[in-house]
């Protein structure tokens, strides 16, 4: 890790490429994006978080399987990107936030993050983590797909990403889902218990280890 890139950086992305990471034309990010779906669940879904939407690449396949999709991003290019990729899909709305921060609703079935959390700073994570945890209904899913190997321009190692994630959440997960390559881990787990407060977290270990399905 050299040279974290930060919003203005990933919002010059976008603004000059509409695919510079070739999200929507690489075989390998198509597998990714069928194993997001499937760690997601089979069916129609209720109200889908999916934080760091990007291009909207993986929005469209998750906008067809959500009964409501909210698609956060802090780059504005890729806020624009992905309200063109929606434009036909009226349950879909993308919105321009900095995380962590507010959610556009209170409460969620479903959260998706993909190749996010290792360009956000360790304690900005935990906050993030922190919120998720609390938006969740009880029995929601967390789906969560990252990279295992380190970028260069990225604020934090990849090496555990999910499990320190998970870590901060203050909540007990059940493990539902795991694929993974030599280059990626696709994972979701399902809300098992009540938040916990926050004095406790500390003290009290995630219960959630991963499995294949």
């Amino acid at each position: 890790m050299s040279q974290r890139i930060g919003r203005t950086g990933f919002d010059a992305r976008f603004a000059a490429d509409s695919d510079p990471w070739g999200t929507f034309v690489h075989r390998d990010e198509a597998r990714k994006r069928r194993a997001i779906l499937c760690a997601l669940g089979a069916g129609l879904q209720g109200r889908v978080l999916e934080l760091g939407c990007g291009n909207g690449s993986n929005s469209i396949a998750l906008a067809r399987r959500a009964w409501t999709l909210d698609a956060c991003d802090a780059a504005p290019s890729a806020v624009r990107l992905t309200a063109a990729a929606l434009a036909d899909q009226p349950r879909a709305s993308v919105y321009c936030r900095v995380l962590p921060g507010r959610f556009p609703r209170a409460r969620y079935d479903a959260v998706v993050i993909a190749e996010l959390l290792y360009y956000l700073r360790p304690y900005a994570m935990q906050r993030l983590a922190a919120d998720v945890g609390r938006a969740l209904t009880p029995g929601g899913r967390l789906v969560l797909a990252h990279h295992h190997v380190d970028f260069h321009d990225t604020a934090q190692t990849s090496r555990a990403i999910h499990r320190r994630f998970i870590a901060h959440t203050g909540r007990s997960w059940h493990p539902r889902f795991q694929h993974q390559n030599r280059r990626w881990t696709v994972e979701s787990g399902r809300l098992v218990s009540p938040a916990l407060p926050a004095r406790d977290r500390s003290r009290t270990p995630p219960r959630y280890t991963s499995r294949r399905p």
